[in-house]
């Protein structure tokens, strides 16, 4: 459906292992080229108060200079309200972080208060790293459907802190303007499809409804997961479930409207760069559709001010697309201040003062009054990734990364696709070796 350009944030986290989503946006991995540093703990003065126990939190995360100086001015805050605690922060960029960690929990010197990301939380949690935080009480804090999205196993081990998620945006000017019936909130796949045929006729020979995602095994991922039949990757890749019966009928179909023109031809669609003033789907005035996160669909607002509007990914009988948080708070198992590290993370996304100096230098807040207190001042970018937020949760799914150990996979998916996009290979070919290879996969992940 679009090219891409190895792990971004904006794509970030749909194929948060082989590729993302920016703000986290991106999606995924948050990754951000800020240069490291540390800061000294809390300038307030306060000393620790006569009833409360003296206490330095050490905390890391990582993100570009603006989420330093809010997160740095929250503890100031969060000392003056708790003057026996003070912090040790230590913050870098994405890449940086990553190398780190795993040092850290070699030497047992994780932080008391760690960020992590989607693609890698589940990892450190089998690896004993992050402490169990289902004793927070976050009712009313988080909607249940994301906390439940969130947890490993029935347990929570990050606080979520922002909204994350998938929705589609369309041109909304340019759809009205050739009197075409706008994309419709809960719409099925079959719906999908359907729209994207009667919209058809009403368009120019060289404009399209809908983008072609049959390179994207993530598209696949949420047809597959609608109609019930789960992840293709779990038990961290050691199951590998891609259904043949519905592999075959999504991608004949696509094929379908590949030769009615519905489609953009297959070189068209695979010079498409998204987020590209030019070569973007929608930008370009290409195509009146496009696949966008929270992140990704605040960089499609600036390309095209007043034009972008959102609904959910089409839904299946269990749902449709994803919505939860993908950057989260942990606590160290290892920590010497477990429950002073617990009230820490609760108050990170439940204090308004502390929710102001924050801002939105991590997404889109996952507290709603924490975002009724910003949204005044937000731009029309912050406003419309909040409503993308807000479609998609309605019926959302978690979020299913590709598993540990299948980036070959899901290079060998996109490049196999694209023979079948341009017709040198059949849907059921492509489905044999793609099968065998994840197989292959999961085989040795055992």
């Amino acid at each position: 459906m679009r090219k891409r350009r190895g792990i971004q944030e904006t794509g970030a986290l749909l194929m948060a292992l082989s590729l993302v989503l920016t703000a986290c946006g991106s999606g995924g991995g948050d990754k951000e080229n800020a240069p490291s540093g540390s800061a000294s703990p809390s300038e307030s003065g306060a000393s620790a108060s006569p009833g409360g126990q003296a206490v330095e939190l050490g905390i890391t995360w990582w993100g570009p200079d603006a989420r330093h100086e809010a997160t740095k001015a929250a503890l100031g805050i969060y000392t003056k309200q708790n003057p026996n605690v003070t912090f040790k922060p230590e913050f870098m960029a994405w890449d940086a972080y990553w190398q780190k960690l795993p040092t850290l929990v070699a030497s047992k010197a994780v932080p008391d208060v760690l960020q992590m990301d989607a693609a890698y939380i589940q990892d450190y949690v089998s690896r004993g790293v992050m402490e169990d935080l289902s004793d927070i009480d976050l009712s009313g804090v988080v909607p249940d459907n994301i906390l439940e999205n969130v947890k490993i196993g029935g347990k929570l081990y990050g606080i979520p802190l922002s909204h994350n998620a998938q929705g589609i945006a369309y041109n909304k000017p340019d759809l009205e303007a050739a009197g075409i019936e706008l994309p419709k909130q809960g719409w099925t796949w079959e719906e999908y499809f359907q729209w994207a045929r009667d919209a058809k006729k009403k368009l120019p020979e060289d404009k399209y409804p809908i983008g072609d995602p049959t390179n994207a095994w993530d598209w696949f991922q949420w047809y597959q997961a609608s109609q019930g039949k789960g992840a293709i990757m779990a038990d961290g890749g050691k199951t590998f479930n891609l259904d043949k019966d519905l592999f075959v009928k999504f991608h004949n179909e696509l094929a379908a409207l590949r030769k009615e023109n519905v489609l953009p031809p297959a070189d068209t669609s695979l010079a498409f760069l998204e987020n590209d003033p030019q070569a973007d789907p929608m930008a370009s005035g290409k195509v009146m559709t496009r696949g966008a996160t929270v992140g990704s669909v605040a960089a499609l607002e600036q390309l095209m001010p007043g034009k972008v509007a959102v609904v959910n990914v089409p839904n299946g009988p269990s749902g449709g697309g994803w919505a939860q948080s993908t950057i989260f708070l942990g606590v160290s198992a290892t920590s010497k201040h477990k429950e002073e590290a617990k009230k820490f993370v609760k108050w990170f996304i439940t204090d308004s003062e502390g929710g102001k100096a924050l801002g939105l230098t991590r997404g889109i807040p996952i507290n709603e009054s924490i975002y009724k207190e910003l949204e005044p001042n937000l731009e029309a970018k912050d406003k419309i990734s909040k409503a993308l937020a807000d479609v998609a949760s309605e019926k959302a799914m978690p979020f299913y990364s590709a598993g540990p150990g299948y980036t070959e996979w899901v290079d060998f998916y996109k490049t196999t696709m694209e023979a079948v996009m341009f017709g040198q290979k059949t849907v059921e070919k492509a489905y044999e070796e793609i099968n065998k290879l994840g197989q292959d996969i999961a085989a040795k992940q055992k």
